[in-house]
């Protein structure tokens, strides 16, 4: 694949008004959730949930890709058409996890390094024949009593420059995802100066590694408090913060910027979204959308709770979420457009 085959589908991930949904839970992850709604984590049900998902009529007006786990890159609907194919019927870009988790870093109590490096060259030319056509490799940063460490921030953004490289020779888009997690009680300060730091590493560490910005996506966590943090910032100081702090380190040859929430609230995240949008229209050099997953699952999950008379219900509430969040990426998002919607 061309390098302006990689671009056009970067540029696709991130068209005006849409975003990518995060369904790349791994299979011990989606067990939590099922948990939530006492349904049993066997492979039928992980189908079946993920079947309604994609399934959901008129999903791609507002979701431009899927980030599927290698076992749903592989399942099909109850109709028999692989999901792979079914996404695409409808205008989604079918996506791939592609690494193996965070584990904890050596010598360094409290950090995690993301595995997954050896072996992936040949399992993006598998996932590639596939049909997916870019792929996500999360890194976790913590923030705590000196953490992170100079070793936790340079590891991670070469581990991320490795696999972007990695999937850019494959033809694939990579998503590089840097999460600064949001448990613990640091300001939102703190919060500020190791995104900063992790971003200045990543960008650095892209350029050494060849990475065309032009075919890649950036999925960065907001600046935000602490969820333990006394002091809560509000929406407009988080949308300041976050898109000050990009300004300063993302280069505006990036495709785009898709943010996870994080464990955010659904609607908070909406409005940090919105927040970013409206006050800095016409200012960004990249378009700014969205790639959650539990905030645009959540409530879909608890209303499809495992029966399929609810498949109606849970694909309602996953495109009513999607659309809130479609609006956001315009500054047209209200609390009145979340009434609206449901009442209608």
């Amino acid at each position: 694949m061309s390098s302006q085959d990689l671009v056009a589908i970067a540029k696709a991930m991130v068209a005006s008004g849409k975003g990518i949904l995060a369904a790349d839970e791994s299979t011990g992850t989606i067990e939590k959730r099922f948990n939530t709604i006492k349904v049993e984590n066997v492979e039928e049900n992980r189908r079946a949930y993920r079947d309604m998902l994609f399934t959901a009529k008129g999903l791609g007006d507002y979701i431009s890709g899927v980030i599927l786990y290698d076992e749903t890159l592989r399942q099909k609907s109850a109709d028999g058409t692989s999901f792979v194919e079914l996404l695409k019927k409808n205008g989604i870009l079918p996506g791939i996890k592609v690494d193996l988790g965070a584990k904890s870093l050596p010598l360094h109590p409290g950090e995690q390094i993301t595995e997954g490096l050896d072996g992936l060259p040949k399992r993006c030319a598998e996932y590639y024949k596939l049909g997916a056509r870019f792929a996500k490799w999360r890194a976790v940063i913590n923030i705590g009593k000196d953490i992170p460490s100079v070793a936790c921030i340079e590891e991670n953004a070469h581990a991320l420059a490795r696999y972007a490289a990695i999937c850019q020779e494959a033809g694939i888009v990579p998503i590089v995802e840097p999460e600064v997690l949001m448990d613990g009680d640091h300001t939102i300060d703190r919060c500020e100066q190791v995104t900063e730091w992790t971003l200045n590493a990543l960008y650095n560490a892209l350029y050494v590694n060849r990475v065309a910005l032009e075919g890649s996506v950036l999925k960065p966590s907001m600046v935000i408090s602490g969820s333990e943090c006394a002091q809560q910032a509000g929406v407009d100081e988080v949308a300041e913060r976050t898109v000050r702090t990009l300004k300063r380190t993302v280069p505006g040859a990036v495709a785009g910027i898709v943010f996870l929430s994080g464990g955010q609230s659904d609607e908070l995240a909406t409005a940090h979204l919105n927040a970013m949008n409206r006050t800095f229209k016409g200012e960004l050099p990249w378009p700014v959308s969205f790639s959650y997953g539990r905030a645009l699952q959540a409530a879909s999950l608890k209303a499809w709770s495992g029966s399929s008379a609810n498949v109606a219900a849970g694909q309602a509430a996953l495109v009513h979420r999607s659309r809130m969040n479609s609006l956001a990426c315009q500054a047209k998002y209200s609390a009145e457009s979340e009434k609206q919607t449901k009442a209608a």
